[in-house]
């Protein structure tokens, strides 16, 4: 199916979103849409599949103009979208998720819809349990489903926004061979992101967006430096871990054990120094999660003792691990970091509450514009958080963690994130570690963890192994990922 935009417009409030934006895709292609964070790919996106209207111009599928008003009129035409965070509902099991927009029948033949699930599923060699809940489902198992769910609709125009920024290598590999099947039968997948890697490797035609116009289009393999200029205007230069003495121990983990519905995580040992990054690699469920979780106070461990700067803190309440200046920064953006239908203003008066009973809300906006500011948050203090794109959303949880914390845990800090602002970003970070703050971060990204951390810590079915990143390579780290070294 060949889409055609043309001239869309979309605006919230003061942002343009989208400023005349015209492209074509052909049919049984892979097309890559590339750009920077607030660039307009996800609203220009929303509007093709239906979730927004343009406030001017042109959708055309084989040359036939459409409205859609709704993304069920959308998919009823063949245009379906898989969003950075799945549209599922996790209290309900797969099948369940999986019939969700299907036809109304007036008896439902369950069994029928399981043999259509996983005939759709062993197609692109997902594994997908029908009776088990989304709940329980990794990122790229949701993302699986949500697929499988649109071809059960008969959508031909498959669009993808930031599909790979929370899921594994293995799960990203697992991805790209389905989404070149998809192509390789006819479909036409839009890939939105901001990865030139994974365009450059994946699509053989790439339009690029700043601004919310389209600054460029070009075949592949076009010249990695002149996609960066398309853009960002100029060539970026990548930084590296900074040199930083490292102090006192910031975080003893002695005997550490945990555990969860999943695995568990046995006598872990761990001692992070002032200054000091230590990045946590592995499969997703691996147990990483599990020990950010206890370090930030929010899991209490079954067995061992939980150091913060000298001082136990085993056992005790979320409370209390703030006051100690820990700064924590889940994964889930919407569902544990931010409130959708909060500002960022609120969202500042909500973390740095004072002593009195009122809010000072003329404080609170001048704090939320420095934030802004500060962390390049395209918004203002009046924005709603759920209105920001998510590499936005991204960078307002980074505005929000405490200014000198002793010890930062952060799961996927740059998740979402474009090149430009990735930088920023850790530039900040390695900031903080020259005034002593100590950091663990999980990344599912191997070449992040290798350049900004000093160690590693490498999970494996509940098992940890160190790896000093002084000479470690990306075929050394994908290894131990995979087991290596764990018999």
């Amino acid at each position: 199916m060949k889409v055609e935009l043309k001239d869309i417009h979309k605006r919230f409030g003061p942002i343009q979103a989208n400023d005349g934006i015209t492209l074509s895709i052909e049919p049984g292609t892979l097309h890559g849409l590339l750009g920077e964070n607030g660039a307009g790919k996800s609203t220009l996106m929303k509007v093709l599949s239906g979730f927004l209207s343009p406030d001017r111009g042109e959708i055309r599928l084989d040359n036939k103009t459409i409205r859609f008003d709704s993304p069920a009129e959308a998919v009823a035409l063949g245009v379906g979208m898989l969003h950075q965070d799945p549209l599922d509902f996790p209290a309900l099991r797969v099948i369940d998720n999986f019939l969700l927009g299907s036809p109304r029948e007036f008896l439902l033949d369950r069994k029928y819809h399981q043999t259509r699930l996983a005939e759709l599923a062993n197609r692109f060699g997902f594994r997908l349990d029908p009776e088990a809940r989304v709940s329980e489902l990794s990122i790229g198992e949701r993302q699986q489903l949500e697929i499988v769910r649109l071809l059960a609709l008969g959508v031909n125009v498959l669009i993808l926004d930031e599909p790979t920024t929370a899921i594994s290598t293995q799960q990203r590999e697992s991805l790209f061979r389905a989404l070149s099947q998809l192509t390789e039968e006819g479909k036409t997948v839009i890939f939105v992101s901001h990865k030139l890697d994974e365009v450059k490797s994946l699509c053989s035609k790439v339009t690029v967006l700043a601004h919310g116009r389209v600054t460029g289009e070009a075949a592949m393999d076009c010249p990695t430096k002149e996609l960066v200029k398309m853009m960002f205007g100029q060539v970026l230069t990548v930084g590296k871990r900074c040199e930083v003495r490292l102090g006192e121990p910031i975080l003893e983990l002695q005997n550490l054990s945990l555990s969860d519905w999943r695995l568990e995580v046995k006598d872990l040992s761990l001692k992070v120094q002032a200054g000091e990054v230590v990045g946590l690699a592995g499969l997703e469920g691996s147990g990483q999660q599990l020990v950010l979780r206890a370090c930030a106070g929010l899991l209490r461990p079954s067995a061992g003792r939980i150091w913060i700067a000298h001082r136990d803190m085993t056992g005790r309440p979320y409370q209390d691990f703030i006051e100690a200046s820990i700064g924590y920064m889940p994964a889930a953006r919407l569902e544990e970091g931010l409130i959708a239908g909060m500002t960022l203003a609120e969202h500042i008066a909500l973390t740095e509450r004072g002593p009195s009973l009122f809010i000072d809300w003329t404080m609170a906006v001048e704090r939320a514009s420095q934030r802004i500011r500060e962390f390049n948050i395209k918004g203002q203090p009046t924005t709603f958080v759920g209105n920001l794109s998510g590499g936005n959303q991204q960078r307002t949880l980074l505005s929000l963690l405490p200014s000198q914390p002793k010890l930062l845990l952060m799961e996927h800090p740059t998740r979402g994130l474009d090149m430009e602002s990735m930088e920023y970003i850790w530039r900040l970070l390695q900031a903080l570690t020259q005034q002593g703050t100590a950091i663990l971060f999980i990344s599912s990204d191997p070449e992040e963890l290798l350049e900004r951390s000093d160690r590693i810590a490498i999970f494996f079915g509940g098992k940890v192994r160190m790896m000093d990143t002084c000479g470690a390579s990306l075929f050394d780290l994908g290894e131990s990922i995979g087991g290596k070294g764990f018999e």
